[in-house]
């Protein structure tokens, strides 16, 4: 369904189309602190029609190859206006593609695609964890946290890399650390394909927001945990002891 070409083009875009909401998050406050200044109007502006553009290109290029795989044939997709899926201008304007793909899909696509994998830590007597999370600042101060208490990690930035890193490395990895909100692929997407590699997978679903419905179905069907952010070094040790000593 998707070529090693096509993960690499929706990654790289929907990070862009992340960046820009996040653009368009902070203009946004700026515009609700200076009412009276057209130019912060005029960027906004400027940054939801940049936006717009990406998340339709990024839609069609899903569906289309999703529709040609399925011999239906590649048609567009009215997407609705971007305004409406930042309308709130708050922190959690941050981009996901709801199309599902087959739990399973996505990993057999990308074998091999990742280098050589990093350990950080690689003397720690605790267990390993993947981290994941498209948030670098906050993937390296949890990073440090896991090293301050001895655990050996590796550092996932997206649902693509960290497939790929559990399907070569499921052997050694103890628990999967995982955000919700990534692009591309939602948690929720990237917790199937997990399960699709490791039935038996630990995973730690972390969020800032409250996705209920969803946290409800995945602890179903097999969630280990959850820890809201942002969370303090405590919270986070605790709950990793409490899945790993379950």
């Amino acid at each position: 369904m998707f070529d090693h070409d096509d993960l690499k083009w929706l990654a790289t875009n929907a990070t862009e189309l992340n960046r820009l909401l996040q653009s368009v998050s902070r203009t946004a406050d700026q515009v609700r602190q200076h009412q009276a200044d057209a130019q912060y109007l005029e960027l906004l502006d400027e940054q939801v029609e940049q936006a717009s553009r990406t998340s339709q290109a990024l839609f069609n290029r899903i569906t289309g190859r999703i529709l040609a795989s399925s011999g239906e044939g590649a048609t567009e997709v009215a997407l609705a206006p971007a305004w409406q899926a930042v309308a709130a201008s708050t922190p959690a304007a941050r981009s996901n593609v709801s199309v599902r793909i087959p739990a399973g899909e996505v990993t057999r696509n990308l074998a091999g695609e990742l280098g050589e994998i990093e350990i950080r830590n690689p003397q720690g007597t605790r267990e390993l964890i993947l981290l994941v999370d498209d948030d670098l600042e906050l993937l390296d101060t949890t990073g440090a946290m896991l090293e301050f208490e001895d655990y050996r990690l590796v550092l996932a930035k997206d649902g693509f890399e960290a497939l790929e890193i559990y399907r070569r490395m499921k052997d050694k990895i103890a628990l999967v650390i995982l955000d919700y909100f990534l692009p591309v692929m939602d948690g929720d997407a990237v917790f199937d394909e997990l399960k699709a590699i490791d039935p038996n997978i630990r995973v730690v679903l972390s969020s800032g927001f409250g996705e209920q419905a969803k946290l409800g179905s995945m602890l179903a069907r097999g969630l280990r945990g959850f820890i809201p952010k942002p969370y303090s070094h405590e919270k986070l040790v605790d709950q990793i002891r409490l899945v790993l000593d379950a």
